[in-house]
């Protein structure tokens, strides 16, 4: 039986970011309507078109990356995937922090910013159909190319997360549609705020996977190149012989008896969370230091000015 509970975390980030760029699509269409300029509408439907469609290259692009560095050297291609899907999370948590923070900072001026740029491009004349593709096509681009790096990140559980980023996209675009074409009203502001919370508990989980996937690779590569064997210093030093671990430290839980990752609903946790059923002291340290602070600017952002109203 196929297991779709990859498909979660792909879906509750693209959903996020799928909707905000939706409210992009709509002020620009909203303002081209009320500029009368409404000829110009098929430049913002280009561009949504062409955004997705880079994103999708992008994804090709570091999955032929992964792939290829794999068949390069076989002899290390057990080390690179997981080296690289590490370094490709470590991407996504520094994109999709900065995404989170932002958002809660500048939220209440998007709708100012976007109709002063949307202005300016139609002061251009010629050249204001290209304008406005522009602003469309990077604000898809940008929150595909999130979404994208965090799908790069998880290359091992295959195309179920692209599953998950494909139910995304089209939830944010129903979202969208009933926004701003049947005019059904949304709080704006509580669905970020709920959003964000997951998000944030998500990278968070991402944290956590990623120092994962770097301790398998130093594993990895000790097991097969015996002169790399000093990489895992934990297995010399401060880790008793039955819960050590590579680069990781010491294990501080096992709850593998008790809520096993792989049952349920353990299994949901894993694939949303990042939580694990071993959980070792680098991780947990390195989990409650992003949390404090990633977090902390969240919330602070969010007391302080809030995201968004309601549309």
């Amino acid at each position: 039986m196929t297991d779709f509970s990859s498909a979660l975390p792909t879906f509750v980030i693209t959903l996020r970011e799928g909707v905000e760029a939706a409210l992009v699509v709509g002020i620009v269409l909203a303002y081209l309507k009320k500029a009368r300029q409404s000829h110009l509408r098929p430049w913002v439907y280009a561009g949504i078109i062409v955004g997705i469609l880079a994103s999708i290259l992008v994804g090709i692009i570091f999955s032929w990356l992964i792939q290829s560095l794999g068949t390069t050297n076989e002899k290390y291609a057990p080390v690179i995937e997981p080296l690289m899907e590490g370094i490709f999370n470590l991407m996504a948590i520094a994109l999709l922090s900065w995404m989170l923070i932002w958002m809660t900072r500048n939220a209440r001026q998007m709708k100012q910013e976007l109709e002063v740029a949307i202005g300016s491009a139609l002061k251009q004349d010629i050249s204001a159909g290209w304008g406005v593709f522009a602003l469309v096509f990077f604000a898809v681009l940008r929150e595909g190319f999130e979404t994208v790096l965090f799908i790069a990140g998880n290359f091992s559980q295959g195309l179920i997360p692209t599953l998950g980023a494909v139910a995304g996209i089209t939830t944010a675009t129903a979202i969208g549609i009933l926004i701003f074409k049947w005019g059904v009203k949304l709080n704006i502001r509580r669905f970020f705020t709920v959003m964000g919370v997951l998000l944030l508990l998500i990278i968070a989980g991402l944290v956590v996977t990623a120092l994962a996937r770097f301790d398998t690779a130093a594993i990895t590569l000790a097991n097969i190149d015996r002169n790399s064997e000093t990489v895992c210093f934990y297995y010399h030093r401060f880790a008793k012989p039955l819960d050590r671990n590579c680069i990781l430290g010491p294990m501080i839980w096992n709850t593998s008896k008790v809520l096993p990752e792989g049952g349920f609903p353990g299994i949901l946790l894993n694939a949303l969370f990042g939580y694990t059923e071993r959980l070792y002291l680098v991780q947990a340290v390195s989990y409650s230091v992003f949390i404090s602070t990633v977090g902390g600017f969240y919330f602070q952002g969010v007391n302080k000015k809030g995201v968004g109203g309601r549309v």
